[in-house]
């Protein structure tokens, strides 16, 4: 954790995780995490997808998928795609770190 991060706790399928993040990206993490958690359920719903892994993993992939035809729209704004990209690194390894303790 960065000497000015701040841990921040966010929810997703009704499970929490704490995410270090630089104060004025707070409200950008929050944004994402619920945007995600919307995303998930709505996958989840659908039925066809078991498993909070599974549901993950295909989510992740429609985001991503939709990021890069974003961003190859040329119409991206590079410095908020790294801003994405930074965001969305720090989720993984908080993800990775949660799924590491859980076994």
């Amino acid at each position: 954790m960065s000497e000015n991060s701040i841990p921040v706790e966010v929810y997703v399928l009704d499970k929490s995780y704490k995410v270090a993040c630089l104060p004025d990206e707070r409200d950008d993490l929050l944004n994402s995490a619920h945007y995600l958690n919307e995303r998930m359920r709505e996958m989840r719903s659908g039925g066809r997808v078991v498993g909070a892994e599974r549901i993950a993993v295909i989510t992740a992939l429609n985001i991503t998928h939709e990021f890069l035809k974003l961003q190859s729209g040329s119409a991206a704004d590079p410095e908020r795609i790294e801003s994405i990209r930074g965001l969305s690194d720090r989720i993984e390894t908080t993800l990775n770190k949660h799924s590491e303790t859980s076994v």
